[in-house]
């Protein structure tokens, strides 16, 4: 049996919009821009949790049993 070689998924740009253009839309929505604070708030919280025990946050989510 040959190896086969995996495929490489290529990306290529999205729409025909700019990237810049979805940042001003978020911009000129106000409960776009609340959104985009409170995940930016959660992934803050995250990212330190992540930093001060990221071994112990792992454990949490290893299957034990037949869960």
């Amino acid at each position: 049996m040959s190896a086969q070689p995996q495929k490489q998924p290529h990306r290529h740009g999205g729409g025909d919009q700019p990237e810049s253009a979805d940042a001003a839309q978020v911009q000129g929505n106000p409960q776009s821009t609340e959104r985009a604070a409170e995940l930016d708030s959660l992934l803050d919280e995250i990212d330190t949790v992540l930093e001060s025990n990221a071994e112990e946050f792992v454990k949490g989510f290893v299957q034990k049993g037949g869960q």
